[in-house]
């Protein structure tokens, strides 16, 4: 594929998720950076807190929901299985659920960890062991699976597989962590293998596409380096080593005005990239336990300049405070001291927060200080990224899937 060709296809799923903006049909969103574009949401806390529009029952895992053509998907399991399930977005029914594995089991929590993928009428699913599975949106009809880390003489990753598909041109990448195959493609059309590239774990964040220098290539942040790969072939263009304890490299690689910002938990920290034609060097980094931002499981989102995120002190987090720091240098802007773990997407000009205690709160995304408009509790201990579409908020805990009113009264 040429150079026209990639940044075409950059522009075609650019195009392709601004005409679907009521839509969040993969994991973060649209552009999978936490974004929205959404208008016409709330601007102040309603009395008496945000409206519930319906509560259903659900089931353990840590999937986010996705939301696509008035359906709203998730993984779960029961004491037995792995499901796909779809509900109906603005009634909470259930339409379908489809079995794709038997119940995954793991101390850091059982269940599926990955969201899924919705692009042209088919869902792509990814379950705790690494089973890869193609599902008919319509129908919940199982089109196709395959077992990624198996199939490429590999083992799942030790917290389980956590990597959200990407749909990409005629292939969905996935992070295997097989000793050839840290990261691979699978036809759409069948689940065979059409690339494979890099060696090592694969770490739990997602791969997401990504332009630079008018390149779009597949970014995969893995467990011990972030990799550019050309999305056709699987030809890795460059790569810079980021080694975290227990291969912990988790939130989602993000564009920064041109350049490539990565962020890790574990003491970690963070670091921002020039990346040129066949490598990468920092412009900026923020390492250690002085560093201003330490991801652990949260994407940080970036507005107008800077970041916001959640900055986890020492090892595994158990202290997080909200911050806010300058892209450009990585300079702190302000700190809510321990604020508590918790994760955020952004719409309208406002931070959507949900903390692991089950708490929703709205705040003013500002560079000057910490401004909460308000917050309540919605539900029960969850780490799930919430979804946006429609003016609508989808959240769930390991028993309920929630669906809550953002819209202006």
């Amino acid at each position: 594929m040429t150079l026209r060709q990639l940044s075409l296809l950059a522009l075609i799923t650019l195009v392709g998720s601004s005409a679907q903006c009521a839509d969040w049909p993969q994991f973060l969103g649209p552009q999978r950076n936490g974004q929205s574009a959404e208008t016409g949401l709330l601007k102040a806390w309603p009395q008496g807190g945000v409206k519930e529009v319906w509560r259903v029952p659900g089931g353990v895992g840590m999937s986010a929901i996705s939301i696509s053509q008035g359906k709203a998907y998730t993984l779960f399991q029961d004491a037995a299985q792995q499901y796909l399930l779809a509900l109906d977005a603005k009634t909470g029914a259930t339409l379908w659920k489809t079995p794709l594995a038997k119940a995954y089991k793991n101390q850091q929590g059982d269940g599926p960890r990955a969201s899924p993928t919705i692009v042209d009428q088919v869902a792509y699913a990814y379950t705790g062991e690494g089973v890869l599975a193609a599902v008919q949106a319509d129908s919940g009809k199982l089109l196709w699976s395959v077992n990624a880390p198996r199939q490429l003489g590999g083992k799942p990753a030790d917290y389980g597989m956590a990597s959200s598909p990407l749909a990409v041109g005629k292939c969905v990448v996935v992070h295997v962590g097989a000793p050839r195959a840290t990261v691979a493609a699978f036809a759409k059309s069948d689940g065979s293998l059409v690339w494979q590239a890099g060696s090592g774990a694969a770490g739990y964040a997602s791969p997401t596409l990504l332009t630079f220098n008018q390149v779009a290539q597949v970014v995969s942040f893995t467990g011990t380096a972030a990799y550019g790969i050309q999305p056709n072939s699987g030809k890795v263009l460059w790569q810079y080593p980021y080694v975290t304890e227990f291969n912990c490299n988790t939130a989602s690689p993000i564009n920064v005005d041109g350049q490539l910002f990565l962020s890790a938990g574990e003491n970690h920290g963070s670091v921002m990239l020039q990346v040129g034609a066949g490598k990468v060097s920092p412009v900026w980094e923020t390492l250690g336990r002085r560093s201003v931002m330490r991801s652990e499981w949260q994407t940080a989102i970036h507005l107008n300049g800077y970041l916001y995120g959640f900055d986890n002190v020492g090892s595994a987090g158990p202290v997080s405070h909200l911050t806010c720091i300058d892209a450009k240098t990585g300079e702190q802007q302000w700190q809510e001291p321990r604020f508590g773990k918790g994760n955020l997407i952004s719409a309208e000009g406002k931070l959507i927060l949900v903390t692991t205690k089950g708490e929703l709160a709205i705040a003013q995304a500002s560079p000057q200080k910490y401004e909460e408009l308000g917050r309540q509790t919605v539900c029960d201990f969850t780490r799930q990224a919430p979804s946006l579409a429609a003016g609508l908020l989808y959240l769930r805990d390991d028993k309920e899937i929630i669906c809550l009113d953002l819209r202006a009264r």
